[in-house]
């Protein structure tokens, strides 16, 4: 699968196949050590409820020490966000397999985020896809953080142009090929990308208002970064949000565990924290 980035030769922002191929064996070689655990998994394929040591390892605490909440789900006000269900967070052929892949794996997350579409589109919930796409200019920033720049170097979810959908089937910045059935039937709303991580840069909120939607159940990638950054901004917004823990997953690195940062937080702040199990059966039981 070619993920290079693809440029004119106005380009000039410094991005070429050679330089993005070194940014990626660099992470690869980063996090070989944390892959290494999640090989036997992947072998047997990605698509898989959560295994039953990930549930373990990240249950819920016996006693906990803060008050539990909850969100109900209430038709024609509530929706399926969706962050970044693309093929270089998700597939074995994406750019950052090397270091979501074993969290993907554990969690079940392809398959769980499928099931979300499906108990959606069943029970007429609206749905609404945030993705992330980078265009040449945006290789042009002058400042980054630390992974920004380990994106823009590894071309991660790069698009020729805003304009353009050259070489986007089948690229890293394209859908889960499973997941198209349900992002692209006329009814799905694709959101215009966010940039960093939240969705204060595009129309997501403007969406979901001019649809009557103050509620939220929230899935996609990645945990600790795009996901979480989506959830802090609707809650700042007003929001009420759930989170459906297992139809997510994060980066293992040698600076931590991007899953369980965010799955700390989720606890913290959402308005739910659900098993895709739980989350399809409220759904259904809303329609």
């Amino acid at each position: 699968m070619d993920h290079d980035h693809i440029h004119d030769t106005g380009c000039s922002c410094d991005v070429n196949a050679e330089r993005v191929d070194m940014a990626r064996r660099r992470l690869m070689a980063g996090a070989a050590g944390a892959a290494a655990a999640g090989t036997a998994a992947m072998v047997a394929g990605a698509a898989s409820a959560a295994t039953d040591e990930a549930r373990a390892l990240y249950a819920d605490p016996a006693e906990p020490g803060l008050p539990q909440v909850d969100m109900e789900i209430v038709p024609g006000r509530t929706a399926l966000v969706v962050t970044d269900p693309q093929i270089d967070f998700l597939s074995e052929d994406g750019v950052t397999w090397g270091v979501v892949g074993e969290s993907v794996t554990e969690q079940g997350t392809v398959d769980n985020i499928e099931r979300l579409f499906i108990a959606a589109k069943a029970a007429g919930m609206p749905v609404f896809i945030s993705p992330h796409y980078y265009y040449p200019h945006d290789h042009k920033w002058q400042f980054e953080g630390t992974l920004e720049k380990t994106m823009h170097g590894i071309g991660m979810f790069d698009r020729p142009g805003p304009l353009s959908l050259d070489g986007f089937e089948g690229s890293g910045a394209d859908w889960m090929p499973q997941y198209k059935p349900y992002i692209e039937d006329g009814e799905t709303v694709i959101c215009s990308p966010h940039k960093v991580y939240g969705p204060a840069q595009n129309d997501l909120n403007l969406q979901l208002r001019k649809r009557g939607i103050d509620k939220v159940i929230l899935a996609g990638m990645s945990a600790n970064l795009c996901t979480q950054a989506h959830l802090y901004e609707l809650l700042e917004l007003g929001y009420e949000a759930a989170v459906v823990r297992d139809a997510t997953a994060g980066a293992k690195v040698p600076e931590g565990d991007g899953y369980l940062a965010a799955l700390i937080n989720f606890r913290m702040v959402a308005n739910g924290v659900w098993w895709t199990d739980d989350a399809v059966e409220r759904i259904a039981r809303s329609a």
